[in-house]
């Protein structure tokens, strides 16, 4: 009993030793409202604009002015600034990401972020270059909004800003976790349970649900249901099946997994991504491994060292 009281005491120092020294990093992030600086540059200002932002003015001006002038293009500028009329949150949010990014990963160097609008190209809401980060407000304007009125529901209730700063995370996250060589079920899981321990570390302060793009209920669905999930992966043999199926049915973003039973409609999607969480959380708490080297482990050394047992 008291040595189990004394881990506990020593993890509870070791943890508030690592915020200690997080807090203390320094980060003064460049942040530059292009989506703002062109909705009211107009003609004149272009020239100016394209000097400060060359890599953002590919086309001629003709292009662009076009763009100023449209009308769906004035009101989604409108829409964007109405909603970020401050970006103060969303700094703060991103200043603490990048310290925990600095802390784990030292050599990195913190990109410029830029704001802009991309005409509500989810796919593409984050885009992370070595020195740069686009960050695509209209996809933030919340699940309800108007242009995402024809949007699956799965799709639209991730456009809020409550989810801005983890997307950032995940795609700093696809630099630093190799994808793998292996094309295995087990594998795949593996991957994007790494994104998500990452973002254990790089967001200690948010719920698992922000992480993975869950509501309340869904985290709930999963965390119930954890144990039959698991038996259903064992039973059918799916751990090292290659059949690129299993993709579509229990990693990609869809609106339920499809077990082929009739709790499917009650499912969130992408559950295997939960289940490589767990099993990535398991290999963590089981072995003595910093966050660099758990990046390059293979699936299968993560798996058999990690003891995982589902919640019953």
């Amino acid at each position: 009993m008291l040595l189990s009281v004394f881990f506990v005491l020593s993890s509870c120092n070791d943890s508030d030793k690592v915020a200690e020294e997080i807090a203390a990093i320094p980060m003064d992030l460049k942040i530059s409202r292009f989506d703002r600086e062109f909705a009211i540059a107009g003609e004149k200002g272009l020239p100016s604009l394209r000097k400060t932002y060359p890599y953002l003015f590919p086309a001629p001006d003709s292009v662009w002015i076009a763009k100023m002038k449209d009308s769906l293009q004035i009101e989604l500028f409108q829409e964007v600034g109405n909603a970020f009329r401050s970006f103060e949150d969303e700094e703060e949010g991103l200043a603490q990401l990048f310290k925990h990014i600095k802390y784990y990963f030292p050599q990195y160097n913190v990109p410029k972020l830029i704001t802009v609008t991309n005409d509500v190209d989810y796919n593409n809401r984050i885009i992370l270059t070595d020195s740069l980060l686009f960050i695509s407000l209209d996809n933030y304007l919340g699940p309800e909004h108007k242009y995402y009125g024809g949007f699956q529901r799965y799709i639209a209730k991730t456009l809020d800003r409550n989810y801005l700063v983890s997307d950032v995370a995940s795609a700093f996250a696809k630099q630093v976790v190799p994808r793998p060589r292996d094309r295995s079920y087990l594998a795949r899981m593996i991957y994007f349970g790494k994104e998500l321990y990452l973002k254990d570390k790089l967001m200690p302060e948010a719920s698992d649900g922000k992480k993975i793009g869950y509501s309340e209920e869904e985290m709930d669905w999963a965390i119930a249901n954890e144990e039959p999930m698991w038996r259903n992966f064992i039973e059918n043999e799916y751990l090292y099946s290659t059949d690129n199926k299993l993709n579509q049915r229990f990693l990609e973003p869809a609106p339920f997994s499809k077990f082929g039973l009739e709790l499917d409609n009650e499912s969130p999607g992408r559950l295997g991504r939960y289940i490589g969480w767990q099993i990535v959380r398991a290999f963590m708490e089981n072995n003595d491994v910093s966050i660099v080297q758990l990046m390059p482990m293979p699936a299968d050394e993560i798996f058999k060292k990690s003891n995982y047992k589902p919640r019953n």
